[in-house]
């Protein structure tokens, strides 16, 4: 299995994963155009030449971006992949400059072990919110904001230079 930058080819198996878990109503819908829009924030892990897993940083401020669209293929949940996804994604966020990441999650039990915690929503810019207001589930969806320090890392890029 590999994690990469994912690529335009990648878009409609990007979506078929995330809609899967939407229907679900496990995660938010996106659609195929604010995945193609948005492809740059995405990684995908790749297994045999087959996409099995997203996710995308969105860079939200000057020191903000947000962990989402997070999925894996049924079959390969429950294998450290969703966690080497979001580590992945902290990565690309410590090299652009970013310390802080957050998620809105249906499932914030997951994120919480990889260190983020529960936090209020008014906590973070409003915004952030501006997704939110085309939603349809909107102003009560249900998702949990968490967030996550990544000023440890700051520290470890130091070092490094």
């Amino acid at each position: 299995m590999k994690i990469r930058p994912a690529k335009v080819q990648d878009v409609k198996q990007i979506h078929k994963i995330v809609e899967f878990y939407a229907d679900n109503k496990e995660m938010l819908h996106r659609s195929l155009n604010s995945i193609y829009e948005n492809i740059q924030e995405y990684v995908v892990a790749e297994h045999n030449k087959k996409i099995i897993a997203c996710g995308a940083l969105h860079v939200s401020w000057d020191d903000l971006a947000e962990v989402k669209a997070l999925a894996v293929e049924k079959k390969y949940a429950r294998k450290g992949i969703g966690r080497k996804i979001v580590t992945t994604l902290e990565k690309n966020a410590v090299e652009l400059g970013i310390f802080t990441t957050f998620a809105l999650s249906f499932k914030p039990e997951f994120f919480k072990k990889l260190g983020y915690e529960i936090i209020s929503k008014e906590v973070l810019p409003q915004k952030i919110w501006s997704e939110c207001i085309n939603c349809h589930l909107f102003p009560d969806c249900g998702e949990i904001p968490l967030i996550k320090d990544l000023t440890i890392h700051k520290k470890n890029k130091k070092k490094k230079s």
